[in-house]
């Protein structure tokens, strides 16, 4: 039987979408993108804002149309939002055969052979804070074969007060070492050669598990495995990056030296509103530290605008700190407001057109800063990745050691020669606009 999933959301929730379509491909299932011809879809939710929300609704409708109108039989709901709302959505969407939680990826096969034979259930599967466990499954890879997501933990401990995960997810619980070791063995023998290591927060990693932080020690053993040519590390708290961490980004040749810390603000009053662990003094210390320390390292952070309580002053004290410290890579999100959280039960809740003047103040600041950032790397010669070619203007896309896939720039150059997707080139940098760089092969 044909089979389709879609997968919204984080690169976290990609590996989980991955990871099932393993276990159904070694059930049988063939996998298809054609949703015409789909017998049974997969649907993994995100519900971390209010947009995300919408999208896996909107998707849900879609699909739930499609068991009308074309061949679907079978329309399984997994992932965040099926493990937030699971009895609204089987009460609500007859159409829905059945609910997989965040832990109950294993059971997805036995959910799709349960509903063929018409049999609707929720499949949670173990509690949320239960210890995870990779298993034997392999992964179909659905990022083209060149790179690829290690998710290295599960869940979170943070309690930042505009967060629902630590309610969907459950308490931080890291991989064991040795089996994210084997899976990037796996990985690199498929023929990835870019790691991206993802969690909820990556720098906690270990500490659960083996008492104390060991993100350092399980880079180095991935840096020892043939056919990884780079480590790239996303969602690095800025609280828990130490002088081990940094030392092993500065001494590893396969580490990106690129790092993504989502700081969220700089005004002390609306951090502490948020229940984050630094300060501004605090973040201008980590970041002047780490630029001194690596200083070809990129830096990508995340804002939150328009959080309850957020005062002009507020806002002017987060201008004030971007302005500063010019960050080469830069995301802002409105404030949403998620229900359960201490955030959304707060007094002084922004207006959205507020928050909407804000986000585009910062955006627009952010959007020169990164032209200058890049004008300053004309001249330079960058190695680059192909990710694919734009056959119409006969240029490759690439993406540079400062570029994560999907999120970041792009680098376009002639097309001189045969390439393939996942070649590594060097570039010659000659020009650059918002936020993408424009060169030509170096050749020496």
């Amino acid at each position: 039987m044909k089979l389709l999933m879609v997968s919204l959301g984080c690169d976290k929730n990609r590996v989980d979408s991955e990871r099932m379509l393993g276990i159904l491909a070694a059930h049988g299932y063939t996998l298809t993108d054609d949703e015409e011809e789909a017998e049974v879809a997969v649907l993994n939710t995100c519900c971390f804002i209010e947009e995300a929300k919408k999208e896996s609704i909107d998707n849900i409708f879609e699909l739930a149309r499609l068991k009308e109108e074309a061949k679907l039989r079978v329309l399984i709901v997994t992932g965040c939002m099926a493990q937030r709302y699971k009895d609204e959505i089987l009460d609500e969407i007859p159409e829905i055969d059945a609910i997989v939680g965040t832990t109950g990826i294993d059971s997805i096969a036995r959910a799709v052979d349960d509903a063929l034979q018409g049999r609707r259930d929720s499949l949670m599967g173990e509690d949320i804070s239960t210890d995870p466990d990779l298993g034997d499954m392999k992964r179909v890879i659905t990022t083209g074969g060149h790179y690829a997501y290690l998710k290295i933990a599960e869940g979170c401990d943070k309690r930042c007060t505009y967060c629902a995960i630590p309610d969907i997810r459950g308490h931080y619980r890291s991989y064991p070492m040795e089996k994210l070791v084997r899976e990037a063995q796996e990985l690199a023998d498929q023929g990835v050669q870019e790691l991206i290591l993802v969690a909820e927060e990556t720098t906690l990693y270990g500490r659960d598990l083996y008492k104390r932080k060991c993100l350092p020690e399980l880079l180095r053993k991935l840096c020892r495995i043939e056919g990884i040519h780079w480590i790239r590390i996303l969602y690095c708290y800025p609280e828990e990056i130490d002088d081990e961490l940094i030392e092993t980004i500065a001494a590893e040749p396969k580490i990106c030296h690129y790092l993504d810390l989502p700081i969220q603000h700089a005004s002390d009053s609306i951090l502490k509103a948020m229940h984050r662990r630094t300060t501004r003094a605090d973040l201008e210390v980590l970041i002047d530290t780490l630029r001194k320390r690596i200083p070809d390292i990129v830096l990508r952070t995340t804002l939150i605008t328009g959080f309850p309580g957020e005062t002009e002053e507020d806002h002017e004290i987060l201008k004030d700190f971007v302005r500063k410290e010019k960050f080469d890579r830069l995301g802002v999100f409105t404030y949403s407001k998620e229900e359960g959280t201490p955030a959304a039960a707060m007094k002084n809740q922004v207006p959205r057109k507020i928050r909407n003047r804000r986000y585009n103040e910062l955006m627009a600041m952010q959007q020169r800063i990164s032209r200058e950032n890049g004008r300053s790397r004309i001249g330079s010669v960058m190695e680059a990745v192909v990710e694919g070619e734009l056959t119409e203007d006969g240029v490759y896309v690439a993406r540079t050691y400062g570029d994560a896939p999907n999120v970041d720039g792009l680098i376009f150059f002639p097309r001189e020669r045969e390439l393939l997707s996942g070649d590594f080139v060097s570039l010659e940098i000659t020009d650059a606009s918002e936020y993408d760089l424009y060169g030509k092969e170096y050749m020496q």
